[in-house]
């Protein structure tokens, strides 16, 4: 309903065939809700298309040879599917988009915060190209930069298509003939290679005709043809990665070896070679998944689904799915929404984002900068509960949970492993007193690293409890008292410099205010 969207009547839950494992059911239950929404975006129209309820997947937590660890905490938790219509024409565009719907989402209080929560699925393509589906991109700064890493990828595989033409390659001169070249690395420095031999397993070798110099070379940053083809080796052989001829000598392979290899498979100089060292059923497999790669760059850009990795480039995950992948749930009966469910909801929605700005300014006195950053923040609702259950006043809270944890989080700081309830609890002791708003970061920072311990313990192992009245006297006296120098030169205009002395050695554990009311009395009898 906040996405305009109209509600269907009656909700048919379908089954998604999963089969690689991150469902334990192999399927993943699935329903449309909603259809034909929009989005007004810089005045522009956003189709919605659908809105979907579905399961979500266990997560990967590690892969070792051809097994596959998965971690099952978030299966079956149901996640939102918001699906655009095909209008998106630029990289800023699409980060503005998923802002809009990111801010809809937390809007209304019913979405898990932290990294990996809000996910966005691209289908990117460009003339010429393919459709290419990016699974994952959890950053929304990610988001540009993958798009346009992903248009150059396209660009140049094309570029490598229209190549290999010119070079004069057919299809058919791509063929699955693999030779056995163990002998060629029994005496072999590579430690990788010279391993598998001694493991008893075997070295097995294609030729690609005219593909020299073409598997090195660069589509976009972190990405490139050879790397492609081990993605897919990897998928479809089970291998840990391939060799090619583009990278030797290297790895230990001499060229001697390399010249060997050459001459054992029919290479001439304008082609490219491809190796792999394990048992002969993942080797064949391996190499037929980059002989068939091989053939899809004679093509142009294939069809697939890739991961995004952390620093905006992708990798191959798997084929684009059909739609015969989906059908129906049979232990669940259709679900009839009524006219009269839609109007209570209608009745109680929560406050638009542009709604909820104006009242953060007017309720809170933030400005409109702050607010803004409070309301795209994951701790929106926290920010008001904060504020009504301690007496800190709304700016430090806001400056706190959207600067200050942005910062910590750049630092490498775990901040998501801080709980609302701890941070609560930190902003108490804030209010009372007990800890000063400069020690604030270093807290957080320990209570990541200490799950489970207490805001308490946490000033009590950094020695932040706060400095009495009388210790704040003492050590206001004691600075005056060795910096007398300054203070018969200056007067109260040793102001600043005294205050920046005690503030640099007890901050975080002493309350500014005070050290400044106190030292300002003190410097009364030196006008």
């Amino acid at each position: 309903l906040m996405l305009n969207a109209k509600p269907v009547d009656e909700i048919h839950v379908m089954r998604k065939t999963v089969i690689d494992g991150s469902n334990t059911t192999g399927f993943q239950r699935t329903c449309i809700v909603a259809l034909n929404g929009e989005l007004d975006i810089k005045g522009k129209k956003i189709p919605i298309q659908h809105i979907a309820v579905e399961e979500d997947a266990a997560r990967i937590m590690g892969r070792e040879g051809s097994t596959v660890r998965y971690r099952i905490d978030r299966l079956g938790i149901p996640l939102i599917e918001v699906t655009t219509g095909p209008v998106i024409y630029s990289p800023k565009e699409a980060e503005e988009v998923a802002f809009a719907i990111g801010r809809i989402l937390r809007a209304t209080g019913k979405v898990k915060r932290g990294l990996g929560t809000i996910r966005q699925d691209l289908n990117i393509s460009i003339k010429q190209g393919a459709l290419i589906e990016v699974k994952g991109v959890q950053e929304l700064e990610l988001l540009p930069v993958v798009i346009e890493n992903e248009v150059k990828r396209q660009l140049n595989l094309l570029k490598i298509r229209d190549e290999l033409k010119a070079r004069g390659l057919k299809e058919e001169d791509l063929k699955e003939e693999f030779v056995e070249v163990t002998e060629i690395f029994k005496e072999t420095k590579c430690k990788v290679v010279k391993k598998a031999i001694e493991q008893g397993k075997k070295v097995l070798a294609v030729k690609l005709p005219k593909f020299a110099g073409l598997l090195k070379l660069e589509l976009a940053p972190g990405m490139r043809l050879g790397k492609e083809m081990a993605d897919r080796a990897k998928f479809w052989g089970r291998v840990g990665g391939i060799f090619h001829t583009d990278e030797l000598p290297a790895y230990g392979i001499t060229k001697e070896e390399v010249e060997k290899l050459r001459l054992a498979v029919g290479a001439e100089e304008n082609d490219a070679v491809v190796f792999v060292a394990d048992i002969e059923e993942n080797a064949i497999d391996a190499l037929k998944a980059v002989v068939e790669r091989a053939k899809e760059a004679l093509r142009g850009v294939p069809e697939e689904t890739r991961a995004a990795n952390p620093d905006g480039s992708t990798r191959y995950m798997r084929p684009r799915p059909g739609a015969a992948r989906m059908y129906p749930e049979t232990d669940v009966p259709p679900i009839q929404i009524s006219r009269d469910y839609i109007e209570k909801l209608k009745a109680k929605l929560p406050e638009l984002p542009e709604q909820k700005l104006e009242r953060l300014m007017k309720d809170y006195g933030l400005n409109r900068k702050l607010a803004n950053q409070v309301l795209d923040s994951e701790y929106s609702e926290l920010f008001e509960k904060i504020v009504k259950e301690t007496n800190v006043t709304p700016t430090l809270i806001a400056a706190t949970l959207t600067e200050t944890m942005k910062a910590l989080k750049r630092d490498g700081v775990e901040v998501w492993k801080v709980s609302d309830e701890k941070l609560i609890e930190l902003f108490k002791f804030v209010g009372a007193g007990k800890l000063a708003k400069e020690a604030i970061p270093e807290v957080i920072t320990w209570l990541s690293k200490h799950e489970g311990e207490s805001v308490e313990n946490a000033i009590k192992s950094l020695g932040l409890s706060m400095l009495s009245e009388g210790e704040i006297k003492r050590i206001v006296k004691e600075t005056v008292e060795k910096n007398m120098e300054i203070v018969k030169q200056r007067g109260r205009e040793a102001f600043g410099p005294l205050m920046g002395i005690i503030m640099r050695e007890y901050r975080g554990r002493i309350d500014a205010k005070k050290v400044s009311r106190l030292l300002k009395e003190y410097l009364e009898d030196f006008a």
